[in-house]
């Protein structure tokens, strides 16, 4: 982009209260059939017209067309089997039930292709759209069938890799893999994870950005947080791959984060989507506050690099929160911008 410091949102945003329950994470839809398609689309036009007023400058569909930001994806592939279920941990911090892969997985059909046309159609900003990454996709999951973490998260690869083309053919400007897991299995991630990671970005000409965080502001990931200590030093474990990986961006949490910020150097010569946004609380950033953090960040990353964004998704917060927090990283932008 030529705008210095252009804003953007890590994922999802909150959802109105007539197309699923507010402040909840991965609630069910409230609408059914052609009600939903339309609601839906009702939805991101809200979305964008909220960023878009908030002086975001990469927009997005504020995931209001998916559910969940991986089932939501998997649901529309062959050899997973929903009905038959297993209880498994979620990256060492929770227990969740999880469809069970029982076959070859493959994608037969475009998932959010023409979700991305819509909103293509409704704006002339830079679009984002976000994926789950292979590692964190077979995270979701039980393997009954490929019985190797690594062949199923190839397999998931290559059916990414084909959204992904038609994503950037509908005219989608950087599209954002995320991989949470990428924040736990740091062996797995370098043995494999981050080169499964290049196989679905393959053959792309768009900007392609990897979303690492510590996960949403639920019980779960906050009492997780609690156990690592006064210094968060995971990204150091797979930041050195990433900055020699084919991946364009790195988006990664900051804001009232323990994350060292000088780990932000290990990744130099990539463009870093840094979160100065915290999602896991509803008091509202001031925009010195993000701008505070964002002159941190100058110092372990060049200017033209640095794109201020939000920790993670912001689904659970109320849609008053969001507009908040949204309106405070564009302002805080707006100070560094004028100071550089």
């Amino acid at each position: 982009m030529s705008k210095r410091l252009p804003t953007s949102t890590a994922g999802s945003l909150p959802k109105p209260s007539w197309l699923a329950e507010p402040e909840t994470l991965w609630s069910p839809w409230k609408l059914n059939d052609e009600a939903l398609i339309e609601g839906k689309q009702d939805a991101l036009r809200v979305s964008l017209q909220e960023q878009q007023q908030a002086g975001i400058d990469i927009v997005s569909d504020g995931e209001q067309t998916r559910q969940h930001f991986v089932t939501t994806f998997i649901e529309h592939l062959s050899g997973v089997d929903f009905e038959k279920r297993k209880t498994v941990r979620i990256r060492n911090r929770y227990d969740a039930s999880v469809p069970t892969v029982v076959g070859a997985v493959s994608r037969h059909k475009p998932v959010f292709v023409e979700d991305a046309k819509f909103l293509r159609r409704q704006t002339d900003k830079p679009i984002k759209w976000a994926l789950p990454g292979p590692m964190t996709m077979i995270d979701t999951l039980y393997d009954d069938h490929y019985k190797s973490r690594e062949k199923l998260a190839w397999e998931f690869a290559k059916a990414l890799n084909q959204e992904a083309k038609e994503l950037e053919a509908a005219g989608v400007d950087i599209i954002q893999f995320d991989e949470p897991a990428f924040n736990v299995f740091f062996d797995e991630v370098n043995d494999w994870g981050i080169a499964a990671l290049e196989r679905a970005i393959e053959g792309l000409k768009c900007e392609t950005a990897v979303h690492i965080c510590y996960g949403y502001g639920i019980k779960a990931n906050t009492d997780w947080k609690k156990t690592l200590g006064s210094e968060w030093r995971q990204y150091e474990e797979v930041f050195p791959r990433l900055q020699k990986s084919n991946i364009n961006i790195v988006s990664l949490e900051c804001q009232n984060s323990h994350v060292p910020i000088e780990l932000i150097e290990l990744l130099r010569g990539k463009k870093v989507m840094l979160g100065a946004i915290d999602v896991a609380t509803n008091t509202i950033e001031t925009p010195e506050e993000v701008a505070a953090t964002l002159r941190k960040a100058l110092q372990f990353v060049d200017a033209d690099k640095l794109y201020p964004c939000t920790n993670c998704g912001m689904a659970p917060l109320s849609r008053s929160v969001a507009r908040g927090k949204l309106s405070a990283l564009s302002a805080g932008a707006e100070i560094v911008r004028k100071e550089l």
